[in-house]
């Protein structure tokens, strides 16, 4: 089948229906077809024959590719033609860098052109800066459980001390009182016996006095000072352990927090192990191992995701309003003519270019097969309407 397609002065393409009815000659079977450019295939022995047509038989058809079949009514696809060519997603297309100042290349992982995945390693490096940082981690890591071990062994023993001096302030409250007990019951007899006249008041003088001195011994017995100081030293002692601990913690969390802002995994050695942002291959790793980077930043490959491509072009100002997000559009390649890749109108432009009047549009094409690269010529056919009725 032959379709027939007319461009408009506009730009909109047509695609018509209508079929080609080509006369089948008898045995063996033909086809007549027009050469179109004169007398080509005039030969002397046909000079008084006046047909312009000649004899295709059904192989040589086949071949060219000419097809027939019967004319049928259909609706017509109406779009705009334009030419491109075949983008990268942005978001598909990441460069690999070096996370950290001064950082030099140990090992690399994949080989240009490998297929990775996100999160992936693809390279080991290593700082000046983070193993200084590393080793000063680890030292206060080690001083930390030094102190951690001494503040342990302080808490032990002003708990032992405590509990003795407890122990002990505990035997002397408990004999004070006794003996406080024992001289009231003595003052209290003293002092009728004395009021009765039974008793000299002196003696009931000496039992009011030593009631005071037990009463003395008592209140000294409940507020030893040995015991306050042990328990003051305890209270140290408790604290040292929890400074100690909060020091390991600290020198702990200043390295991983580190690691964590490089947003990468650092291995028992402090080496930085660079991992795949996506998914995609690897392009352009151009670094070799042992090089090293100044700055943060560094270069090391770019990951390419190619699964989807933008097919971009260029509308006029005149079809803008024909052209929405969402349309679908059909792109060639000159690489693979025979094949039709179809997508759909990602983004619209939203600003017209300098004399040119056009506005950019990018269409988003599955590639599968990776057979698009970025970089190919393209034609693109914005399928805009169809028509109302067939025809």
């Amino acid at each position: 089948m032959s379709n027939l397609r007319s461009q408009t002065p506009t730009g909109i393409r047509c695609v018509s229906g209508t079929t080609l009815s080509l006369f089948l000659l008898a045995n063996p079977a033909a086809v007549l077809a027009h050469g179109g450019h004169g007398d080509e295939f005039h030969q002397e022995s046909e000079a008084t024959q006046s047909t312009s047509s000649i004899q295709v038989d059904a192989q040589t058809a086949q071949r060219i590719g000419i097809k027939i079949e019967p004319v049928k009514r259909q609706k017509l696809a109406v779009g705009i033609k334009t030419t491109g060519q075949i983008e990268t997603l942005p978001s598909q297309k990441v460069e690999v860098t070096t996370p950290i100042s001064g950082a030099k290349v140990v090992e690399l992982l994949v080989e240009p052109g490998a297929t990775v995945k996100q999160n992936q390693p693809v390279a080991v490096l290593t700082s000046p800066d983070l193993v200084t940082l590393r080793v000063e981690s680890q030292e206060k890591l080690a001083q930390g459980q030094a102190d951690l071990h001494f503040s342990q062994a302080d808490l032990k023993l002003a708990e032992q001390n405590y509990e003795r001096y407890q122990q002990i302030a505990a035997a002397e409250i408990a004999q004070t009182q006794s003996q406080v007990s024992f001289a009231q019951e003595k003052y209290n007899k003293d002092k009728q016996l004395a009021d009765a006249g039974a008793l000299p008041r002196r003696n009931a003088l000496e039992s009011q006095t030593q009631l005071a001195e037990a009463k003395a011994d008592f209140a000294k017995a409940s507020s030893r000072r040995d015991v306050i100081e042990a328990e003051n030293q305890l209270q140290r002692a408790s604290a040292a352990v929890a400074v100690a601990k909060s020091r390991i913690n600290l020198s702990n969390k200043t390295y991983t927090t580190r690691l964590q802002q490089l947003g990468n995994r650092a291995n028992d050695k402090g080496l930085v192990t660079v991992t795949a942002p996506i998914s995609g291959k690897v392009a352009d790793r151009e670094v070799t191992i042992g090089q090293s980077f100044e700055d943060a930043g560094g270069k090391l490959m770019t990951i390419v995701n190619d699964s989807r491509v933008y097919a971009t072009a260029n509308i006029y100002e005149k079809d803008l309003s024909k052209v929405r997000t969402g349309q679908a559009v059909n792109v060639k390649v000159a690489s693979v003519a025979d094949r039709t890749f179809t997508g759909k109108i990602a983004v619209v432009g939203s600003v017209v270019e300098g004399e040119t009047r056009v506005v950019p549009v990018k269409a988003e094409i599955v590639n599968s097969g990776g057979v698009l690269k970025p970089g190919m010529f393209a034609e693109l056919e914005v399928l805009t309407n169809q028509s109302s009725t067939a025809i």
